[in-house]
């Protein structure tokens, strides 16, 4: 009977630890996703309307860009900031597409620096005229590039 009270107690034991860490993997679940709600939940994406239509490479033949642009942000101060210096920021990306050239254009990496180019852009108009922060990235909706 001894025996048959220890195997009992020994399942009992081994029951409420595996419960325990059924419970424990769950809150962990639980809490990693809360986070990932809360980081999603901040993000705030504007689109810059109308697209983006700009010759480029100089003399020549015309070339055009068509670049849909949007936004990233963090909060809300950050896109009212966006929204508020809308004419500055397009004004500057219009210079910044205008001035690319056909080689800048051609590659994969040419795309992602004129992105990163774009971004670097925003960032400084917004910290310049509100010292603001909360810029995280710049999406090109769609890139058409006509030779």
């Amino acid at each position: 009977m001894a025996s048959s009270v220890r195997q009992f107690c020994s399942s009992c034991v081994l029951m409420v630890l595996v419960l325990a860490s059924v419970v424990a993997v769950a809150e962990d679940e639980e809490a990693a996703a809360e986070e990932a709600q809360a980081a999603t939940a901040a993000a705030i994406y504007l689109p810059i309307k109308p697209a983006f239509v700009v010759n480029y490479g100089g003399s020549g033949r015309l070339k055009y860009i068509k670049a849909e642009v949007s936004v990233r942000v963090d909060s809300s101060s950050a896109a009212n900031s966006v929204r508020h210096h809308l004419p500055y920021i397009r004004n500057n990306l219009v210079m910044l597409f205008a001035s690319q050239t056909d080689e800048s254009l051609d590659s994969q990496e040419g795309k992602e620096a004129l992105r990163q180019d774009a971004l670097a852009e925003i960032r400084k108009i917004v910290m310049q005229e509100d010292q603001a922060e909360g810029i995280i990235d710049v999406f090109f909706n769609t890139l058409i590039v006509q030779k």
